[in-house]
């Protein structure tokens, strides 16, 4: 098999099948190639956040606001078919020290145009009657929000796929193809496919990719895990997280972070996080992160104690090491494309980083300044 197209995407996760689908609305021609299965890795691997509460102020935020835009407007024709709920979320402080930081967390994002209400301890229970006692206020964000996250890669691929694009499965990238120094598409045991833009859109994965046409992208692996509860009536109305997620969304530490993350599904069951420890790709699963995520659960919803567990499920977050996703045209290997690093944001900052790219893939000017994610800022750190 031997296909020409306008881009070639590498990788069919939320953010391959996003760039997928506008890229298409675009009108250029595109085909997605898939190592294994479409939203095999990361994106079956998580919860399916879209949210503006943990976010510092700066680019991040920013794309976050775009996305969250986009979510809302341009893809609300499609929100059930991927379950967007607009559940909003609220973090909990239950030490003083905590609360404090937390208000003027909130404040500064406020004064970038983040809506962020403050609680005292009755207005939190007002909204989750089952919170821990031990809670002394909370700040409730109105704008959080969740989809789950196969259906939407699942749908937003089709919806491409309906426009026109092709979609290659079993078909792992073994070398690039080049045309001097410009990357012009893919080789696969399926065939060589031919591209004027080719995108790395691989995840945890897209320095794998990078490698293969010389140039560092340093995306590493953060591991996490997921507890599945059995199905409950409504208990959590919202996300819900304790204060100390913040801090471990924004640390480098290798070792084992684990904070509060709950929430409630359709379905009936409940999401419980959170963890993130640097273990490279190590798949075990760790008793002492299941038991500190548990313990953790309990002390923000004590109803949990007496909560039986179905499941749970872990993946790995695409990190970057100053916490900003890599996305747009790599000048190190020209033809090369990257979107990838987006943590454990990824599912919603998918739409607005598969539109970026789409208006830049078709020569227009983004809608947002893509300078602060280039893909070659760490060489030119290194060489500072």
């Amino acid at each position: 098999m031997n296909r020409t197209s306008d881009v070639l995407i590498i990788g069919a996760g939320i953010i391959g099948a996003a760039t997928a689908y506008f890229a298409t609305r675009a009108g250029l021609s595109v085909t997605v190639l898939e190592r294994d299965l479409p939203a095999g890795g990361t994106t079956s691997r998580c919860e399916g956040n879209i949210l503006v509460s943990d976010k510092e102020l700066g680019p991040e935020l920013a794309l976050t606001q775009y996305s969250l835009g986009i979510w809302k407007g341009e893809l609300a024709e499609h929100r059930d078919l991927w379950e967007f709920e607009s559940k909003g979320g609220i973090i909990v402080a239950s030490r003083e020290s905590s609360l404090a930081s937390l208000e003027r967390f909130s404040a500064a994002q406020r004064g970038f145009g983040i809506a962020s209400e403050r609680l005292d301890a009755a207005g939190l229970r007002e909204l989750e009657p089952h919170v821990t006692d031990r809670a002394l206020g909370a700040a409730f964000y109105p704008e959080d929000s969740q989809v789950q996250p196969i259906l939407a890669a699942s749908h937003l691929l089709r919806l491409a796929r309906e426009a026109g694009a092709t979609l290659v499965t079993r078909a792992p990238v073994t070398a690039l193809l080049r045309s001097g120094e410009r990357v012009t598409g893919a080789r696969t045991p399926r065939g060589d496919f031919s591209a004027s833009h080719t995108v790395n859109a691989t995840g945890t994965w897209a320095g794998e990719i990078g490698a293969l046409a010389g140039v560092n992208v340093p995306v590493l692996p953060r591991r996490g895990f997921v507890l599945v509860s059995e199905p409950l009536p409504k208990m959590v109305h919202h996300k819900v997280y304790a204060a100390e997620y913040v801090d471990n969304v924004g640390s480098s530490d290798g070792g084992l972070q684990a904070s509060p993350v709950v929430e409630g599904t359709p379905a009936g069951t409940i999401l419980i996080g959170s963890s993130r420890e640097r273990v490279g790709f190590d798949p075990t699963v760790s008793p002492a992160a299941l038991r500190t995520i548990a313990r953790n659960a309990i002390e923000l919803f004590p109803f949990l104690e007496r909560t039986r567990i179905l499941r749970h499920y872990h993946g790995f977050r695409p990190y970057c090491p100053d916490h900003l996703p890599v996305i747009g045209h790599d000048p190190r290997a020209p033809g090369l494309w990257h979107a990838a690093g987006h943590e454990g944001a990824g599912i919603g900052l998918s739409a607005g980083t598969g539109k970026l790219l789409a208006q830049a893939l078709s020569g227009a000017t983004p809608d947002l300044d893509l300078t602060p994610f280039r893909p070659e800022r760490f060489t030119e750190e290194a060489a500072a």
